[in-house]
C-alpha cells in the first residue's frame, strides 16, 4: 500500500541499478533516476544504450544485477512481473488475432475473474478513451495499424496501472500516422493522469511528447532534463549531437579575464565570450541559429566564416543549406521558406558567408 505522505514522492525510484549479462556485458551502468507521478517520461538513446533493458527491469522481465527499484513506494526486488502496478505496451502491438477488439481489451480483466458486466462496462470506457468506440465487435485484421496500436493501449490501460510502460510503441507506423499518434498519446496521458514511461530512439518523438527525457549512452544516463533544456543547453557533446541537428567544431579556449574566454576554432573568426572552460573544447551551434549572407556580416560581435554552398535540400517549409568553409564538415544552416516563390536564392557553388551570435554558441569540454 502507498502511504498518504508518499503521494508527493516520485512514483519510480531507480537507485544505482546495474545490469550485466554474462560475465562482462554491461547493459545498464549504475543508473539512478526518479520519475514523478503523472509525468510523461522518455528514455532516449541509440540502439544498445540500455534503455529497453531499464524498462524491462521496471516491468519485472529482467532482474538488476545490483541496485534497487521501487514503484509507488514499494520495493520491486521480490515482486513478480504480473503483480507489479505497471502494464506494458510493446512495439509489436501483440493483439490476439482470433479475438474481437472488445475481447482483446477485456482479456486481462477476464483472467482476473472480474464480473462480465463490469468487464463490458470498462471495455466500453477504454475504447471510448482511445477513440475506438463502436468498434468492439471488429477483428484485428479489419483495423489499421494505428487502430491496432490503440487496442493495445486500451488493453494496457483497462487494468488501471500506476505506470504505463511503452517500448517503441509507434515505430511500426508510417511517418504521418506516427506523428498523429504522438499527439494522441500525450492527450491520453493527460486524460488518464497516470505516469507514462516511453522508450524511443527517435529524438523528435521524445521532444514532442515527454515532460522530461533521460538521454542514455552505453548504459549510462548522460542528462535528464526537459526537451527545451536538452535541446538548448545539452550537458555534453554526445547529448548535443544526439538531440537534433548540430554543427560541431574543435577548438581551444584561453582565459580573457573577468570570466571571459577567447575561443579559436579555425576557420571561424575568433570570439570572446563568457565561459569557465579552458584548453581543448568543442564549439557547437544549431542550424536554425546560423544565418547566410552574400556579404560579410557587419559588426564585430558575430562568429563568421566565408565558404561555398555545396548542397541544398528542400523540405517544403524549410531548406537545409550546406556551406563548406574548410576541412571540417560543411556548416548546415536551416532557412525558413516563408515566401511562396519556388527555388532558393542560393545555388551550388555560390560564395556565401555564414554567421551567428556568440550567445547562440554551445561549448563542450568533452
Amino acid at each position: 500500500m502507498t502511504s498518504e505522505s508518499s503521494q508527493n514522492d516520485p512514483i519510480i525510484k531507480i537507485n544505482n541499478v546495474t545490469k550485466i549479462y554474462g560475465s562482462d556485458v554491461m547493459a545498464v551502468d549504475d543508473v539512478s533516476l526518479e520519475i514523478e507521478r503523472g509525468e510523461f517520461f522518455a528514455l532516449l538513446g541509440p540502439s544498445g544504450c540500455g534503455k529497453t533493458t531499464l524498462l524491462r527491469m521496471l516491468a519485472g522481465f529482467e532482474t538488476p544485477t545490483d541496485g534497487s527499484l521501487s514503484i509507488d513506494g514499494a520495493e520491486m526486488a521480490d515482486v513478480q512481473a504480473n503483480e507489479r502496478p505497471v502494464n506494458m505496451v510493446f512495439q509489436s502491438y501483440a493483439v490476439f488475432p482470433h479475438m474481437t477488439v472488445a475481447q482483446n481489451v477485456g482479456y486481462g480483466l477476464k483472467i482476473d475473474k472480474v464480473a462480465r458486466k463490469e468487464i463490458a462496462h470498462r471495455v466500453e470506457e477504454a475504447l471510448e478513451l482511445v477513440k475506438l468506440g463502436g468498434l468492439g465487435d471488429r477483428m484485428p485484421d479489419e483495423l489499421s495499424g494505428g487502430q491496432r496500436q490503440r487496442v493495445a493501449l486500451a488493453r494496457a490501460l483497462i487494468k488501471r496501472p500506476s505506470v504505463l510502460l511503452l517500448d517503441e510503441p509507434l515505430s511500426a507506423l508510417d511517418a504521418k500516422l506516427r506523428e498523429a499518434m504522438q499527439l494522441e498519446l500525450v492527450r491520453l496521458q493527460k486524460t488518464v493522469g497516470i505516469t507514462f514511461v516511453i522508450v524511443t530512439h527517435d529524438q523528435a518523438e521524445a521532444l514532442s511528447m515527454a515532460d522530461r527525457i533521460a538521454v542514455m549512452e552505453s548504459g549510462v544516463v548522460r542528462q535528464v532534463a526537459s526537451p527545451a533544456e536538452l535541446y538548448e543547453h545539452p550537458a555534453s557533446r554526445f547529448v548535443g549531437d544526439f538531440i537534433g541537428q548540430i554543427n560541431l567544431f574543435d577548438g581551444t579556449a584561453s582565459s580573457a579575464g573577468e570570466g571571459n574566454v577567447e575561443i579559436t576554432a579555425n576557420p571561424l573568426s575568433t570570439i570572446t565570450m563568457k565561459s569557465d572552460l579552458s584548453g581543448k573544447i568543442c564549439l557547437a551551434v544549431r542550424p536554425e541559429k546560423v544565418e547566410i549572407s552574400r556579404e560579410k556580416p557587419t559588426g564585430t560581435n558575430r562568429i563568421s566564416a566565408q565558404g561555398k554552398v555545396t548542397d541544398i535540400a528542400y523540405y517544403g517549409g524549410y531548406s537545409n543549406v550546406y556551406v563548406e568553409i574548410g576541412s571540417n564538415a560543411p556548416v548546415l544552416a536551416e532557412i525558413t521558406n516563408a515566401a511562396r516563390e519556388v527555388g532558393s536564392e542560393y545555388a551550388q557553388g555560390d560564395t556565401a558567408w555564414i554567421s551567428w551570435r556568440p550567445e547562440d554558441t554551445l561549448l563542450f569540454n568533452e
